[in-house]
């Protein structure tokens, strides 16, 4: 019943909420969260990933600029563009971070760093209009699960109907039936507000309201934790993704694969689609 009202498509995914998606969460709150999946890309090697991700697109489709959708606060994106620069030689390639609801002071921030090859767009970008968006890449990066399997839909149509780069990069994977997520979820909770203990000493820069709302009114740690789990479920199958493509042009191919470090380790999953030439 509950996918019935939530899914218009037969899918394992489930419209779970997640804080995250509010606008009423408090800003220091959402900081704090922002900060500890930051902390946690750092220790899984995210980066690492989606980077090779893009280097392997790179040889099928040219590009210089990265745009990035839903970035939020960029999560692993800026240490991405920093690897694949140290690592071409050639010109540096551009990051444009973009958001359909972009944080003013955020954007400062970014902006105000000046470095020279990492913006964010100060106005907003919908990833389903993906024609309207500014030229490059288009990547979603651990942020597609929050889409609604219509808004999903669009957005993976309009990069095939306008032949434009797509890199789609999730870290969770929705393997488990969702009976037994209900069963463990107290545990899964206990283990996540734990991890976010100890995953706040490696903020940085550690602010004192990260710590005054992790360690004395613990929010942030049992926020993280609920949108961790939910996520999960969020998260779309290779079955969904399938459905949500659809029809198949012969102009356009998509690949959906398991995401790899270079160590050969499984890390996640991505969604890559470009124009044959």
């Amino acid at each position: 019943m509950y996918r019935s009202l939530h899914n218009p498509y037969s899918m394992k995914r489930i419209q779970l909420f997640e804080f995250e998606d509010f606008h009423w969460l408090p800003t220091i709150i959402r900081v704090g969260i922002t900060n500890l999946i930051a902390v946690l890309h750092r220790m899984m090697g995210t980066a690492e990933v989606v980077a090779n991700l893009v280097t392997e697109l790179k040889q099928k489709q040219q590009f210089d600029k990265i745009v990035d959708l839903g970035s939020g606060s960029g999560g692993p994106m800026p240490a991405v563009i920093q690897r694949l620069n140290e690592k071409s030689g050639v010109k540096p390639m551009q990051l444009l971070l973009t958001d359909l609801h972009p944080n003013p002071t955020l954007v400062q921030a970014v902006n105000n760093k000046q470095v020279e090859y990492v913006r964010y767009h100060p106005t907003a970008v919908d990833a389903t209009h993906i024609r309207n968006a500014p030229e490059g890449l288009k990547t979603m990066i651990a942020s597609f699960h929050h889409l609604p399997p219509t808004t999903a839909k669009q957005v993976l149509q309009s990069a095939q109907a306008n032949k434009e780069a797509i890199l789609i990069y999730e870290l969770a994977k929705n393997n488990i039936p969702f009976i037994i997520w209900c069963l463990l979820l107290p545990v899964s909770l206990l283990i996540l507000v734990l991890m976010s203990l100890v995953m706040t000493l490696f903020v940085r820069p550690l602010s004192i309201s990260q710590l005054l709302f992790t360690y004395l009114i613990p929010i942030i740690p049992l926020v993280y934790a609920w949108d961790g789990q939910a996520s999960i479920m969020r998260t779309y199958t290779f079955d969904d993704i399938e459905t949500l493509i659809g029809e198949k042009t012969a102009d356009y191919h998509w690949e959906i694969g398991e995401a790899k470090k270079e160590n050969g380790k499984t890390l996640g999953y991505y969604v890559m689609g470009h124009p044959i030439k």
